[in-house]
């Protein structure tokens, strides 16, 4: 099975290990199911990675840092579940699973499982979104939209569009459902490893707000910033952010 392949597999077997979650505990607090959700997947991916990719180097947002992953070629960088709180809210659609593969400098592989949408996006082949005459849709937190976002939509005559997780709202312009997605206050390298992976597959541009490139495994995962945009609007979009 290839990489590609794998990281779809286990991203799917995952949310729908988390669906079950939700169903054992739609009784529970949102407290409750945020913690099993988190530690039932990530157990779930760092045993299924251990078993297939025995050699391989595992960062996880659940698991301990381990340094071994900086000397290593291979690094599978997840989130077993990116967006607690959606998952959390019974009926919520917009929260995911990460797995991706970072291999000697570069991400080579990735996977979004869209579990309550009954989606996963994975790379190699993932198509393009079609074209979008209106004007271009933002895709922001829906409690936070950061004010870099609000400067984009004000400079581009363009809309919002309110999600919830890193995940869905980059899987949103991958879809076609949005067109641009910025984000600067903090993240990290499991929020936008697969997402991204699978983006660049699609034909998005991404990078830092700067239009600097997105680097993963770096000694302190802290990765703040990222612009994923319609390739048509990215230097609209960093004349604005950068």
């Amino acid at each position: 099975m290839s990489d590609h392949q794998l990281a779809a597999e286990l991203a799917t077997q995952a949310g729908e290990l988390l669906l079950g979650v939700r169903t054992e505990l739609a009784d529970a607090t949102e407290a409750e199911r945020k913690a099993a959700g988190d530690k039932r997947s990530h157990d779930f991916l760092m045993a299924a990675l251990a078993k297939r990719r025995p050699d391989d180097a595992v960062l996880s947002e659940e698991g301990a840092d381990d340094p071994v992953r900086l000397r290593s070629e291979r690094v599978w960088i997840v989130d077993p579940l990116d967006g607690t709180r959606e998952f959390s809210e019974l009926g919520r659609q917009d929260w995911a699973v990460h797995v991706a593969l970072w291999e000697s400098g570069e991400l080579v592989a990735g996977a979004v499982a869209l579990p309550a949408q009954g989606v996963t996006l994975s790379t190699p082949d993932v198509d393009p979104p079609a074209p979008n005459p209106a004007p271009p849709r933002i895709v922001v937190s829906r409690t936070r939209p950061p004010a870099i976002a609000l400067q984009v939509r004000d400079s581009l005559g363009g809309t919002l569009v309110e999600m919830g997780s890193a995940g869905a709202k980059v899987s949103a312009v991958i879809q076609g459902l949005a067109d641009i997605y910025v984000h600067a206050g903090g993240q990290y390298e499991w929020d936008s490893a697969a997402p991204v992976a699978v983006a660049r597959a699609a034909g998005l541009h991404t990078s830092r707000l700067d239009g600097s490139p997105l680097q993963y495994n770096r000694p302190d995962p802290l990765l703040p910033d990222l612009v994923v945009c319609r390739p048509e609007y990215a230097d609209a979009v960093l004349s604005v952010t950068g």
